[in-house]
């Protein structure tokens, strides 16, 4: 346009690069080509017009929740006629008035976190990953710890519910390893302890839960129940870290362990990578945290058992064996997440795993061959309808043995030849050896011989070779030429 102000339109339009005929197209009409344009109308009728005022906005007045797939499937219902192909654009007519006159909605504020102000815990279920024990699938959560300004991370297996337990395990093995307690700690209300418990378990929960902090000096937080954004500092690393952890098992090539103590060693070490690529805003925040107590506090619950004639005692539906020199003793029993510890006084005896019920209905049991073998071996009928005999076989190559016994020997013969290899197992101290033997057989076709593995398992008790040096009788002779001192000979 500058050009045209001085020369004529074919002299501008050779001066601005285009054509002559594009400058007098210009002459007769200035305008912009966004301002030529005209709006453009629908090209078929609107098939909501005579449905959208009388009957699907009184629906999103009344229920403003409700989804646009629930709103198409009433207008179907209502009117046949209303195609399958009005559903894209119903739903687009919905978005656009929520967004004109909708209700307002809610609002997440991003937060800053100052360094030592807070720690947040929370649970996470971790079967989608497939772990197995030794082939045995494990149920489990983790507990996960985190400081938001640094974030430095810790992780737990937890084998039970999201209990008070687990959490007091956790959360001061994560303090303790981190060297520092922060001012508050926040959590999800701990939903998961106070479900199905009555008002005075909830308050004794409560009671504990703010001891706990208290012996730390934190201030316990919790966000309102059934809003996961108000904890969105660890409901957010939850995926990480699983992500993480998929990625490790992917590497590793394996999702099974050979013992729980295994699978534990590999999270820390997944998570302790992630801490060392944070260490330097971790030092910076280790710097804010305030001391840590002189010791720890309880993270465990405790009840006293009686041991009965059965040769153990029940404790949360779960019945648990011991020696049976304890039969008619009173225990004291401390519950931890996946063990508990037996004392008889103050006398810590042992530790056993812990067991759970897989329903209310009924009970588990957790059984060492160990403490009843002894009395097995004087009634090793009552191998047959004991009610823990599944649990009583250390491995499975000896229940294999037991029903490829009594299928083709009978109760009597299975029982004894049973008993009698868990009592060789139990004397000899080769289970393992044993079950591989076994197995060997059966694989074989051939049933165990009891003699046969006696005679393999016996202590090899090889006889010293003793050399005796005997004296020369001449010795003798000369002792006797000897004649008794007399009085004068000793007196002095």
């Amino acid at each position: 346009m500058r050009f045209r102000q001085i020369d004529t339109p074919a002299a501008a339009a050779a001066k601005a690069g285009f054509s002559t005929a594009t400058a007098y197209r210009i002459e007769a009409d200035p305008r912009l080509p966004s301002q030529r344009k005209t709006p453009h109308g629908r090209r078929r009728p609107d098939p909501l017009a005579g449905v959208w005022e009388s009957e699907i906005v009184p629906m999103l007045q009344a229920a403003p929740g409700l989804r646009a797939v629930a709103i198409f499937e009433e207008l179907a219902r209502r009117h046949p006629e209303i195609g399958a192909g009005v559903r894209r654009t119903l739903e687009r007519r919905v978005a656009q008035w929520r967004a004109l006159n909708g209700p307002e909605r809610d609002v997440i504020f991003r937060q800053e976190h100052p360094p030592g102000r807070m720690g947040l815990s929370d649970f996470t279920d971790m079967g989608a990953l497939g772990i197995t024990i030794a082939g045995a699938p494990l149920a489990h959560r983790l507990y996960h710890f985190r400081l938001p300004f640094s974030g430095y991370a810790h992780a737990h297996v937890v084998l039970g519910g999201e209990s008070f337990v687990a959490l007091a395990e956790g959360l001061q093995d994560a303090l303790w390893a981190l060297g520092g307690v922060p001012e508050q700690h926040r959590s999800d209300s701990l939903s998961a302890a106070f479900r199905n418990v009555d008002r005075a378990a909830q308050e004794d929960l409560t009671r504990r839960y703010e001891a706990l902090c208290a012996h730390y000096r934190m201030t316990p937080t919790r966000n309102n129940a059934g809003v996961a954004h108000e904890n969105g500092a660890i409901e957010s690393p939850h995926g990480h870290l699983k992500k993480a952890l998929a990625d490790q098992l992917l590497l590793r090539g394996s999702r099974d362990f050979a013992d729980l103590d295994a699978y534990r060693t590999f999270i820390d070490e997944v998570v302790g990578r992630h801490n060392a690529r944070r260490r330097k805003p971790i030092e910076i925040e280790r710097a804010a945290l305030k001391p840590l107590p002189q010791q720890r506090t309880t993270d465990y619950e405790e009840a006293i058992v009686t041991v009965t004639g059965s040769g153990g005692f029940a404790l949360r539906k779960v019945f648990y064996t011991v020696p049976s020199r304890l039969i008619g003793h009173r225990l004291r029993v401390r519950l931890y997440d996946d063990r508990i510890e037996c004392f008889l006084g103050a006398t810590r005896l042992f530790t056993l795993r812990r067991g759970r019920s897989p329903d209310h209905h009924k009970r588990a049991h957790v059984v060492d061959y160990h403490h009843v073998i002894h009395a097995l071996r004087r009634k090793p009928m009552a191998l047959l309808n004991l009610v823990y005999r599944d649990q009583l076989f250390p491995r499975r190559a000896y229940a294999n043995a037991f029903e490829k016994l009594l299928a083709e020997r009978g109760d009597k013969h299975a029982c004894r030849i049973i008993v009698g290899l868990l009592a060789l197992a139990h004397d000899r101290a080769c289970e393992a050896e044993l079950a591989a033997v076994i197995d060997a057989d059966l694989a074989a076709g051939v049933l165990p011989d009891l003699d046969r593995l006696r005679e393999r398992f016996r202590p090899a008790t090889a006889v010293p070779a003793v050399a005796v040096d005997l004296a020369p009788l001449s010795a003798y002779d000369e002792l006797a030429t000897v004649g008794p001192a007399t009085t004068a000979e000793v007196t002095p």
